[in-house]
């Protein structure tokens, strides 16, 4: 059985590499590259970052390889502590881990002999769109960004679905992990947080629920390498440290907002779209949900990517 989800397109080439990040932590990565590609000339390059619980060989894969064949190198990366790449205690998450990554991955395609190191974009998926929005705004290498699907993952552990957490409530969760520190600390056994996949389903889950089942516990997405789950003590962090405080700085460089219409996650692309200072742009997906836009190909606008990233890495 194949790693990944989807089969290798007869138009690019993809090569496992790896490289390490500021932190010394060993990333794993896809490069993809057009066929025939020549290797002697300057190209435009575009990173992926996967969604928050996902790894290469899903949806980030995806989008490099449709990337690849429009004529762009492509790398897409595991994050820190995740996949294949390293980094212990296993599924630990970080804001600052996980926005470095995306900085890692541009020294990492900046240091190739045939990419333009002015010519630099990132495509963050879900969690990873409010990684890499952050990450671009302290590395002015990257010179365009598009999120699809983006969860801003700081507020939502912060503030919960919708911003639908109480004072009360982040404290008892706080306090929760709290204890569970002392609990590691003397066992030294970090405990992930719940329903990871394979998540069982059926009709009477909630539709949310059922939407990441459908995908990351079944043949569609699933990869034994993509648990969604991270370890309690993360949530911490993501508390503490927002994502998108410095959104406008990023500008002149461009911001490509892409949700699906139906996608229960909109509401962190339109504020974040609210907040970020032109150039920017929203692009809604019709009929489209939140993980639909992690695999299904004839719903993802690859020809607005190309053309975003075509126009602005330049």
């Amino acid at each position: 059985m194949s790693n990944y989800i989807f089969e290798l397109s007869d138009n690019v080439t993809r090569k496992s590499v790896s490289y390490k990040n500021r932190f010394g932590i060993k990333i794993a990565a896809d490069l993809y590259l057009p066929k025939n590609f020549d290797e002697s000339k300057k190209h435009k390059a575009v990173i992926i970052g996967a969604p928050y619980g996902g790894v290469k060989e899903q949806g980030s894969g995806i989008y490099a390889q449709n990337m690849a064949e429009r004529g762009f190198v492509a790398l897409a990366f595991d994050p820190s502590f995740n996949g294949y790449s390293s980094g212990e205690p296993r599924h630990l998450s970080s804001p600052d881990l996980f926005v470095e990554d995306f900085s890692a991955a541009v020294d990492y395609v900046g240091t190739r002999s045939f990419v333009d190191r002015n010519q630099i974009g990132v495509i963050g998926m879900c969690g990873s769109g409010g990684f890499a929005i952050s990450a671009a705004q302290v590395d002015r290498r990257i010179k365009a960004v598009a999120t699809v699907s983006m969860y801003d993952i700081s507020r939502a552990q912060r503030n919960g679905f919708k911003d639908s957490l109480t004072e009360e409530d982040r404290n008892r969760i706080l306090d929760e992990i709290a204890e569970q520190r002392y609990a590691e600390f003397e066992d030294n056994t970090p405990v992930l947080t719940q329903r990871g996949a394979p998540i069982g389903f059926d009709e009477h889950t909630d539709p949310i629920g059922r939407e990441f089942g459908e995908f990351y516990s079944t043949p569609r997405g699933y990869h034994h390498n993509s648990l969604t789950q991270f370890t309690v003590t993360s949530s911490m962090s993501f508390m503490n440290f927002p994502l998108l405080t410095y959104i406008k700085s990023i500008s002149p460089r461009p911001i490509l907002f892409i949700m699906g219409e139906h996608a229960h996650s909109r509401y962190f692309s339109e504020d974040a779209y609210e907040l970020a200072a032109n150039p920017k742009e929203l692009c809604i997906v019709p009929n489209a949900g939140h993980v639909d836009l992690y695999d299904k190909t004839n719903l993802i606008p690859f020809d607005k990517l190309e053309s975003f990233f075509t126009e602005n890495l330049k």
